[in-house]
């Protein structure tokens, strides 16, 4: 593997917020202690990124950026005291740390790491520092701990995933968050069992994986509800068997009955939500989920596996395969609702 120590690396910088990204030539810091520095392979674009990269409001807004947390890579150099990676590995970031320590990363009920559960998303876990500097000295922010949107990048071994070398790079690259969000509500939070009803609201890459797990855990019907029409047949490949398009509906009611709804992905304008109690007295709950309740480390091999055996359908999920230099596209593209997931090459 070519060291990537002293050269310039090419990334792709968003200066504001809402501006194209583009590209730099960078330096990156080699790893400290409990850090690793991957060659990234390919990655892709999630609504996460688009999301912050609309906000323009501190602390969230957070600029110069290099953004992107979906991707996969090789290992190119480790620091002291990571052992569980070495370089020449195949691995898969994750914006979810797991230090196999704490209290929470011990416990089957909980995801979130304690130990590192900074609210700093600008830098790196253990001391909020940046390892990216640009042409002229000045740093460059993180985002979610990953920051795949560059040739390379650094992150603390708690957010890195091994993972074999028996699936595709651009699947793999999937499995970084929107995969493993999606079936793992299905499986680790929703806990869906054989014969049950299951209703997804919108059929984006997450929602087609929910239906996914869905279907993997034989549920007899998956719901599909989303605006496009276009998503009937897309959902049809991942299980969904009944489509509704909320516009068609008109007055026609919703029946009642026990249920458990599951929300998926962060709402960061802080808009509360209302409950009416009478509807929790008759059984029925709501709770939320990070990453789908997902164990990076733990889980993402699991589901690796399962691809290998030909039990997860991956292949549908990309829409898009574009160079690099092209990456704007693939927000042009996910805004207007034309790309479920764009995967976005360093080297093609």
């Amino acid at each position: 593997m070519e060291n990537a120590a002293g050269k310039p690396i090419k990334c792709r910088v968003c200066r504001r917020a809402g501006e194209p990204l583009l590209i730099e030539e960078i330096q990156v810091a080699p790893p400290q202690p409990w850090e690793v520095r991957i060659k990234i392979l390919c990655t892709s674009l999630c609504h996460t990124d688009v999301t912050f990269w609309k906000i323009d409001i501190p602390p969230l807004a957070a600029f110069p950026r290099i953004f992107g947390h979906e991707g996969v890579g090789v290992v190119e150099s480790v620091g002291e005291n990571v052992e569980e990676v070495k370089a020449g590995d195949m691995v898969v970031p994750s914006f979810v740390a797991q230090c196999g320590e704490c209290r929470d990363c011990k416990s089957s009920r909980s995801n979130m790491c304690s130990k590192f559960k900074a609210p700093n998303h600008s830098g790196l876990p253990r001391n909020g520092g940046s390892r990216f500097k640009d042409s002229n000295g000045q740093t460059l922010n993180h985002f979610l701990w990953v920051s795949s949107f560059s040739e390379y990048t650094v992150l603390d071994v708690t957010h890195v995933v091994k993972i074999g070398d028996g699936i595709p790079p651009e699947k793999a690259c999937l499995l970084s968050c929107g995969v493993s969000t999606g079936v793992g509500a299905a499986w680790k939070v929703a806990d869906v069992e054989e014969g049950s009803t299951v209703a997804i609201f919108g059929l984006g890459a997450v929602g087609l994986a929910v239906a996914e797990g869905a279907r993997i855990r034989r549920a007899s019907k998956i719901i599909g509800v989303d605006l496009n029409p276009s998503k009937h047949d897309l959902g049809k490949k991942f299980g969904v068997t009944d489509f509704i398009n909320p516009t068609t509906l008109g007055d026609k009611p919703v029946s009642e009955g026990w249920s458990k709804t599951v929300m998926i992905g962060v709402a960061v304008d802080g808009l509360p939500t209302s409950i009416d109690p009478q509807d929790l007295c008759r059984g029925k709950s709501v709770t939320g989920t990070y990453l789908g309740g997902v164990k990076p480390k733990t889980d993402i091999p699991h589901f690796v596996q399962k691809y290998v055996n030909q039990e997860l359908n991956l292949e549908g999920l990309i829409s898009h395969q574009i160079s690099f230099t092209d990456i704007n596209k693939a927000f042009e593209l996910l805004e207007q609702g034309k790309s479920i997931r764009c995967i976005i090459w360093m080297d093609k």
